[in-house]
């Protein structure tokens, strides 16, 4: 039987959702698999065995099981953000000879900054959000920002790989408070132009027959936009399938899965779109989508009439098969 740990945790502010991904995960991964969490955290790196939590070793990526080293055959990255989302854990992994089922350090790092991953796709033609990189506070000049995205702008941190820190700004003397608050959360800030559409949401994965496109999903929020309440407390309703045309269910379908070739990701992957007037828009690139009771990609393989256990063994077969 091999072994897989799952690591979660990590460093961000959605510590707690990672955990929850990883438990629903672990709770239907295939039985010819032994699993088992290892959480990330300041503290230490520990994996749960039963009802005891046991130190893991970076060094020799190894832990005590009943009195026997144990080494895993391959492991699964769910930590939302830093260090497993930046592509900084499949680093070491590379480094220590671990096969891996995620993306891999480049595609990881590039997704998980919004800015560069919007210019980088920009570069090949996807329509992405006019929008302003800023490395500190001090550069806002919130008149030249309006002047230049107008009013409402989206302010969110470029490189954390979280919900937090995101504001809708629709009053320039809201501007400086946005930023104080996105620059909390991470160390570069993104300002995007706002678009106005309906909100829709693609996962792909590689699968047995090649690049596959989930059921896509509408995002109907309560909120002004689809943020950590949204996100994980109920303020939002996922319609999926989602409400659009054949047609624009194509277009978005076959940009995802461009930009999953494109990006060089592999396992579950979520694209965010905006459809502005029959277009669609990328928002952002998520290798590590939510995989909790209340996240998306779960209620989409649902939609297609498949289990969450079988859709991991697809995955695990497809991914160890090709490292």
């Amino acid at each position: 039987m091999r072994t897989v740990v799952i690591f979660c945790g990590g460093f961000s502010s959605e510590w707690e959702i990672s955990l929850k991904s990883a438990q629903t995960i672990k709770d239907n991964f295939p039985e010819d698999y032994q699993v088992f969490r290892v959480l990330i955290s300041k503290e230490g790196w520990f994996v749960e065995i039963d009802d005891l939590q046991v130190a893991f070793s970076i060094d020799s990526m190894s832990f005590d099981f009943n009195g026997e080293l144990m080494k895993p055959d391959a492991a699964l990255i769910y930590v939302h953000g830093d260090p497993g989302e930046n592509g900084r854990l499949q680093a070491l992994l590379d480094m220590k000879g671990v096969p891996y089922i995620n993306s891999g350090p480049l595609a990881s790092e590039l997704s998980f900054d919004k800015w560069f991953c919007n210019q980088f796709l920009k570069g090949f033609g996807v329509k992405v959000a006019a929008s302003v990189l800023l490395n500190s506070i001090e550069e806002l000049n919130a008149v030249s920002l309006t002047e230049k995205l107008g009013l409402p702008i989206f302010v969110k941190p470029a490189d954390s790989g979280s919900s937090f820190g995101i504001s809708k700004v629709k009053l320039l003397e809201d501007l400086v408070p946005a930023f104080e608050k996105a620059f909390a959360e991470g160390g570069s800030v993104v300002a995007e132009s706002f678009l106005d559409g309906t909100e829709v949401t693609c996962g792909v994965y590689r699968g047995r027959k090649g690049i596959h496109a989930l059921p896509l999903t509408e995002i109907a929020s309560d909120n002004e936009f689809f943020d950590y309440e949204a996100k994980y407390l109920g303020k939002s309703r996922e319609i999926t399938p989602a409400r659009v045309s054949n047609d624009i269910r194509f277009q978005v379908e076959e940009q995802a899965k461009f930009i999953y070739q494109l990006l060089k990701l592999r396992s579950i992957a979520r694209i965010d779109f905006m459809i502005v007037k029959d277009i669609p828009y990328v928002i952002e690139v998520n290798t590590t989508p939510g995989f909790s009771p209340a996240s998306i990609v779960p209620q989409m393989i649902v939609c297609e009439g498949r289990s969450i256990k079988d859709f991991w063994s697809e995955i695990l077969d497809v991914e160890l098969l090709n490292r």
